[in-house]
């Protein structure tokens, strides 16, 4: 009994020791449920990898964005692992901010991550972010809604359609909302869909020769358009509503449509959160017949600093989870259905996910249509189909976004958000040399 109890204190004493000398690394994170359910299977990470301990930093979008801004900008060392968008890797790599992803393993095959995805996170072809998820945008809705009002939801649909369709759907003494879309303030809140929007009515946030254009007639007509068709058939408090409140409400079956991430149709058609998981369908994003439509192109990504201490260990873990391997165990653990889409080719050639996802093709082909060399009708300067990829865009597009996000609350009327909105613009533009 002695002996038994002196090795199993020896045990306990060596364990102790090791776990001293393992590394944590602190992954900053968004509270999107893909990153959610990550952080529920890191055990198999754990166990390929003891001597690497992990801690968790989850935000909101808008903090999140924040957050890491500051840290890297100022050289803080608060993360290890970031999780960023398409905006920020092409910028922050250019700043020599982040470290280049070349030890993501032999078997990581980052050829097959799909080229429109991988694109806007590589610069001069190094890769300097791994994609988590990458989506376009889309419309889902609800079928048994739309035959309930005597309509058919064409695959490409128009925004004229969407608004017709939104006026029938309406049911308030039901709790049904036509349609909801995002109103939250920021720029990859309510702008990411606002300037996609903005797109296929043939607005641009700048000309050729970087002037803002929020006073021209484009944005007038988007602007107004979005206000009228919320405020007629959108939810109330609808200036509150980001990605996750518009699912929730989705879920809940209080939107006919709703226009947002492809990445969402994993969740809606998820029986075990969605009351309307088998009544739901997909269409592209509108247009209005000028050749853009209102799909963004986006991948919440996995990058790391380059002020980190400790890059190797953060490799490890960027690898495990953007890999096949980690798609699979989430197939494993959820079902093929809720593997996080639009990063890997092969994904999409997989039989098993094109039989348990009916939104795959669609989100393929909305991933693919998206163009963010060429994002308006017009020629612009810039690259980014919801966003502006240039450094002074955050900022500007929160103020906008703000703005805009008023004028939806009713706090003030679209032509004054639209007249502060290209004031806001002319400052910062003069301020950064881009205009004089």
């Amino acid at each position: 009994m002695k002996l038994r109890t002196l090795t199993l204190g020896l045990l306990s004493a060596s364990t102790l020791a090791f776990a001293a000398h393992a590394e944590s690394i602190t992954i900053a994170t968004v509270n999107n449920g893909d990153m959610v359910r990550m952080q529920t299977l890191t055990d198999d990470f754990t166990a390929k990898n003891p001597d690497i301990q992990l801690q968790w930093v989850t935000l909101e979008e808008n903090v999140l964005r924040e957050r890491v801004t500051t840290d890297i900008a100022t050289k803080g060392g608060q993360y290890d692992v970031m999780t960023i968008g398409t905006y920020e890797v092409p910028i922050w790599a250019k700043q020599s901010w982040l470290l280049p992803l070349d030890k993501l393993g032999d078997d990581y095959d980052v050829k097959d991550i799909i080229p429109a995805i991988a694109g806007g996170l590589s610069v001069d072809g190094t890769l300097y972010a791994a994609p988590f998820y990458g989506e376009s945008s889309f419309v889902m809705y609800r079928k048994d809604l739309m035959e309930k009002a005597g309509l058919t939801m064409p695959d490409a649909p128009t925004w004229d359609f969407v608004k017709q369709a939104a006026e029938k759907m309406t049911d308030r003494a039901n709790g049904v909302n036509g349609v909801c879309l995002r109103g939250k303030a920021g720029w990859g809140e309510n702008m990411a869909f606002l300037t996609a929007m903005s797109n296929s009515f043939g607005a641009r946030w700048f000309d050729e020769n970087w002037k803002p254009q929020f006073d021209q007639p484009e944005w007038k007509n988007t602007l107004q358009f979005y206000v009228d068709l919320m405020k007629a058939n959108g939810p109330e408090g609808a200036s509150s509503n980001g990605f996750n409140e518009n699912l929730a409400l989705f879920q809940q079956g209080k939107c006919g449509m709703w226009i947002d991430a492809t990445v969402a149709a994993s969740f809606v058609s998820d029986p075990k959160n969605s009351t309307v998981a088998d009544k739901v369908g997909y269409a592209l994003a509108p247009d209005n017949g000028l050749g853009k439509r209102g799909n963004w192109l986006w991948a919440w990504s996995l990058a790391i600093p380059a002020g980190t201490q400790k890059a190797d260990a953060a490799q490890k873990f960027v690898s495990w989870a953007t890999s096949k391997a980690y798609l699979e165990l989430v197939a494993a653990k959820e079902g093929w259905a809720n593997v996080p889409p639009g990063t890997r080719t092969s994904l999409y050639a997989n039989p098993e996910y094109q039989k348990a996802a009916p939104f795959a093709k669609m989100t393929l082909d909305s991933i693919n249509a998206a163009d963010p060399t060429h994002p308006t009708v017009k020629p612009v300067p810039y690259v980014g189909v919801q966003f502006v990829a240039i450094p002074e865009f955050q900022g500007l597009g929160t103020t906008v976004g703000q703005l805009f996000s008023a004028a939806l609350a009713g706090q003030t009327s679209v032509d004054d958000a639209l007249k502060q909105a290209q004031d806001a613009a002319t400052a910062t533009m003069t301020e950064g040399g881009y205009i004089q």
